[in-house]
């Protein structure tokens, strides 16, 4: 197997295990050479704490590129996570044409539970649906895909529904649509991995227990196992076991609250990579 070159494109929060801090390990422990182009510096994530600390990384972006540009530097695959305003959703799209040379994969990370993240707002919302529709591969959650095809949310739901929302992402443009967090019954919940128009979906135990940062650690370990040659479907069922497995290794310990303990289960996501 080659040895791949990928950028991740995301903030960083110091603490809180998401983001950067999640994806940089998890990439590199997939035998990827991993490269970061950060896009904020937070002291901790957003959620839980009593304040943070942010520091905006956008005027950097640019005059990064071009130093890129003048050492002639690509790479074979872009990952994007959280973006912070509609000013880097832009940049990131002409990273996209000028130092992409292999797959471009889009983590949308602005919504869930039929919400924006705070500090984001309709317009946000369309322009990182148009980078979704660019990209070769697009990670949307329910509520992300809803507010991309202008669909009502709902919290029930059946696999119609599910379907229709596929539909409406490519007719406006998805290529390879990866749609998380989707359960058709209690107790379980899953991915359905749409290629070419075809879906097929792969279904395990919900855990009832939410953690902060599941999302980042199921796309960077989506993207590592792609650049090991697995296909969508195995890179799918690959993220899906290991990020189960990193919330099994944390529940029980109400002191680890902010995010997932993924360094401990990288042992086995390396072994389910066969490296």
């Amino acid at each position: 197997m080659a040895y791949k070159r990928v950028l991740t494109i995301q903030d960083i929060s110091c603490v809180g295990q998401c983001s950067l801090t999640v994806a940089l390990p998890i990439l590199s422990a997939s035998g990827t050479e991993t490269c970061i182009l950060p896009s904020a510096v937070l002291s901790n994530h957003t959620a839980g704490f009593t304040g943070f600390t942010f520091r905006d990384l956008s005027d950097d972006m640019p005059k990064i590129s071009a130093q890129w540009k003048k050492e002639k530097i690509s790479f074979d695959c872009i990952y994007t996570g959280y973006l912070g305003s509609v000013q880097q959703i832009g940049y990131v799209r002409d990273i996209f044409t000028a130092h992409c040379k292999g797959l471009k994969i889009v983590d949308p990370a602005m919504a869930d539970n039929g919400k924006l993240y705070v500090g984001f707002d309709e317009t946000y919302a369309a322009e990182m649906a148009k980078l979704c529709w660019e990209a070769d591969i697009t990670l949307p959650n329910i509520t992300e895909a809803c507010m991309m095809t202008h669909t009502p949310y709902r919290e029930v739901y059946d696999r119609v529904f599910i379907e229709d929302l596929l539909r409406k992402m490519h007719e406006l443009g998805a290529k390879t649509i990866i749609l998380t967090g989707v359960s058709y019954r209690p107790g379980y919940t899953g991915v359905v991995i749409n290629v070419e128009g075809v879906s097929t979906y792969y279904e395990h135990k919900k855990l009832e227990t939410g953690c902060h940062g599941t999302g980042d650690v199921y796309a960077s370990a989506f993207t590592g196992a792609l650049m090991q040659g697995f296909n969508e479907q195995e890179a799918a069922r690959i993220a899906a076991d290991y990020t189960v497995l990193c919330i099994e290794k944390t529940v029980g310990d109400p002191k680890h609250w902010y995010g997932v303990k993924f360094e401990l289960a990288l042992p086995e996501y390396i072994r389910m990579l066969g490296l």
